[in-house]
């Protein structure tokens, strides 16, 4: 195996030494006992493998015939669509649904306040908080925050009519949440539209939420015997003697977190180009261009799972596509330089949204354009080094070669060139035992002077 292809591995082994443990790092699911208590948890920035959890889990409960299912939440908030997958799981569970924002210290902000919202019950900790849900992506172009703008201070009013169409959309959406659960409207679009935050107590004060525990025993304890309307029926929360399962995000959860990071994707992309510039300069060994296949169809993966822009996406793609040429067929940068320049605006713009944990990394595109560009000027190197070279085979060799005429001839005769006879041309009359030296090559004919 050549020493790139070593070498490309190694990279390749790096990377999922990294990921495999990411993955792995779960417990077998407990075994289910009907009418239990379901405890989940949303942890961190709401994203794709936290809606699929969710959503996953919740249907598990109705699969196992669990009686109350509760989330336990701490979350700066996330995106809008993996929000919405799980408010409408929520909405449309048979069992009641607790969304208790613990533990002390903890806070359901932005996309957790419309979970709060949603739920048949909202709880939470002492020392905790909600609100800040004036939305940043709704799955159109980000709302602009200035520059001093923090999750705790009041909102500004939309200034264009882009983004007062999305303010307006997210508060009729908690609106209609707040009604249906009978918790304060007003305060509701108020979060939404001047990004109010409430400390535990002063929610409960406001209305917004129903319960303020400090553990989970105490929660289960104040709400056994309440009665809460699941799809238009009355259903009676009992929680004595029912035994609490824990269940906690699985090996798909864990893989999907790590495989939606923008940064990973863009490392398996350019891994996966590289991998195949690599196997088409040396083909038939095949695991540079396997791997590549498969770290390309993995950041694929990953793409399809955040809120792409397609402009950003179509800059990436023209930059990779402008550096393979590059590699191919060398125009001296011109095609390169520019690449890299493409992949570095389109890597910038690739994720459409303002959450932080899915914004690529600026010093993480800084560092693939750098390795892009020093790869460039390695090719152009070789290349010119290349093109500097003196033929090594083929017609041209000959040239600068000396040998011997064969006869006496004055314009056209043979000459002895290493043993080979040619065809050559002479401005001064040549005789037999000459030396001669081929001065240029036409064709198979040579034209020799005496040297």
């Amino acid at each position: 195996m050549k020493k790139h292809h070593i070498n490309f591995v190694f990279v390749l082994l790096s990377i999922f030494t990294v990921l495999i443990p990411s993955i792995g790092k779960t417990q077998a699911p407990p075994l289910s006992s009907v009418d239990a208590i379901w405890v989940l948890q949303i942890k961190g920035a709401i994203g794709p493998a936290t809606s699929d959890y969710i959503v996953r889990a919740i249907q598990e409960a109705h699969d196992n015939d669990a009686s109350l299912i509760v989330i336990q939440i701490d979350t700066p908030g996330g995106l809008d669509l993996a929000m919405r997958e799980i408010i409408q799981s929520i909405l449309d569970s048979s069992i009641p649904v607790v969304s208790y924002v613990f533990p002390e210290g903890a806070r359901s902000a932005s996309a957790g306040t419309y979970i709060q919202y949603a739920s048949h019950i909202a709880a939470m900790a002492p020392a905790t908080n909600l609100g800040a849900a004036t939305p940043v992506q709704i799955g159109m172009p980000s709302v602009p925050a200035g520059p001093d703008d923090s999750a705790d201070e009041p909102g500004t009013a939309p200034a264009t009519a882009m983004e007062r169409k999305i303010v307006n959309d997210a508060s009729a959406y908690i609106r209609s949440l707040a009604e249906l659960r009978g918790r304060n409207v007003y305060w509701a679009e108020t979060a939404v539209t001047e990004a109010a935050s409430l400390s535990a107590n002063e929610a409960l004060q406001e209305n917004v939420i129903d319960f303020v525990a400090t553990d989970l025993a105490d929660l289960l304890s104040q709400i056994d015997g309440m009665s809460v309307d699941v799809r238009e029926q009355v259903v009676t929360i009992n929680t004595k003697d029912k035994s609490v399962e824990y269940h906690d995000p699985d090996w798909r959860t864990n893989f999907l977190a790590v495989i939606s990071n923008p940064n990973l994707i863009l490392i398996l992309g350019m891994i996966g180009i590289y991998g195949i510039i690599i196997e088409f300069y040396s083909p038939g060994v095949g695991i540079p261009g396997v791997v590549g296949a498969i770290c390309l169809l993995l950041a694929a993966y990953g793409l399809q799972l955040l809120p792409i822009s397609y402009a950003g996406l179509g800059l990436i793609m023209l930059g990779l596509a402008l550096m393979i040429t590059e590699a191919l067929i060398p125009s001296f940068g011109v095609l390169g330089i520019g690449g890299v320049i493409a992949f570095i605006f389109g890597a910038i713009i690739l994720v459409d949204t303002d959450v932080d944990v899915y914004q690529v990394s600026l010093p993480l595109v800084a560092a693939i354009g750098v390795f892009s560009v020093l790869l460039i000027g390695i090719t152009l190197h070789l290349f010119i080094r290349i093109r500097k070279k003196k033929a090594v085979s083929g017609v041209q060799t000959i040239v600068g070669l000396t040998g011997n005429p064969v006869d006496d001839f004055t314009a056209e005769g043979m000459v002895k060139i290493q043993g080979e006879l040619w065809k050559a041309r002479t401005d001064t009359p040549l005789n037999k035992g000459d030396e001669v030296k081929v001065l240029s090559v036409d064709g198979l004919t040579l034209h020799v002077s005496k040297t």
